[in-house]
């Protein structure tokens, strides 16, 4: 049974679990630099999910599902934008609403659009391409881990280095620090804490709206109800164990979709279900235990 487990297939559904949460987690950590918890990106993967099959379906085109996935995220972002920094509202209520209006919402649509219950899955939804790199086809081990995967697995990648080089080597990326940690500071200098509030929002939305279209098109050709499956709450215990930092936080999710992937592995090899699903959450509730437990320590120290 070890064999069947840990062995590179492993490695490689590790990837393609990890992918979401990387995703989510790189728009999620923009909000928290800015000052703003986004409990709603459960939802915000949730819409950007069955978005991404509507508009794969109706249009016969996957980027058409992509680009309606991140307008579902734009959207969302920017209604979590106008009550939390706007109006003044709780975010932490204002993210939870998020998170049932997108349950409720997106089950009506699914039985109002598609006239199913449950989850829908058809020919008519045209997958995420696959990318084939020939050079890897000479090296087993790598071939096997790192080829033939969705195309948004390499660009969530691409855009953990971006988001790196855009937070602490740009103008705009100490504008949105600035804006979370000294927003006064940064008004005086002639920036609006407002609008880089507004703008961190508005890409959490889209990098959501992208983990959701990857997750219906690209992980799965198929939208399911709850399909998130609580990858938001996840994504941001991945922000959190990776101490904000786009790097870390790839580590940190690269982590969890390991245990996501060993779940399902062992799943596989006739472990019930109902252990093998726990398996995630189980992780990400002693790592979050961990980071308290060293924060802690560094305030008695301090």
């Amino acid at each position: 049974m070890f064999k069947e487990v840990f062995n590179l297939t492993l490695l490689q559904n590790t990837i393609r679990t990890a992918t979401p949460l990387i995703l989510a987690g790189l728009g999620g950590l923009l909000t928290m630099h800015a000052g703003i918890l986004n409990i709603g990106m459960e939802g915000m993967i949730l819409l950007g999910a069955f978005f991404g099959v509507v508009g794969s379906y109706f249009f016969a085109n996957s980027f058409m599902g992509v680009v309606l996935a991140v307008l579902s995220g734009i959207i969302v972002g920017i209604i979590f934008g106008f009550f939390v920094i706007e109006l003044g509202s709780d975010e932490f209520i204002i993210g939870i609403a998020i998170n049932i209006f997108a349950g409720g919402l997106t089950i009506f649509l699914l039985r109002s659009i598609f006239g199913v219950k449950g989850a829908f899955s058809s020919p008519g939804i045209i997958p995420l391409p696959d990318i084939h790199f020939p050079f890897l086809d000479k090296i087993p081990f790598l071939d096997t881990i790192f080829n033939n995967h969705s195309v948004f697995i390499y660009i969530s990648w691409i855009f953990v280095m971006i988001t790196y080089i855009f937070l602490y080597k740009t103008p705009y990326g100490m504008w949105i620090r600035a804006a979370g940690e000294y927003p006064k500071a940064l008004e005086t200098v002639g920036v609006s804490a407002r609008k880089m509030k507004y703008f961190s929002s508005i890409v959490c939305g889209i990098f959501c709206g992208i983990a959701g279209a990857h997750l219906s098109l690209g992980y799965l050709t198929l939208f399911t109800e709850n399909m998130s499956a609580g990858r938001g709450f996840i994504a941001l215990a991945a922000i959190i164990f990776g101490a904000y930092n786009p790097v870390k936080t790839f580590g940190a999710a690269l982590m969890f979709g390991f245990f996501d992937a060993l779940g399902i592995r062992l799943q596989g090899v006739g472990m019930p279900s109902q252990f093998t699903q726990m398996i995630p959450y189980i992780v990400t509730v002693i790592a979050l235990f961990v980071v308290a437990k060293k924060k802690g320590k560094l305030k008695k120290e301090a």
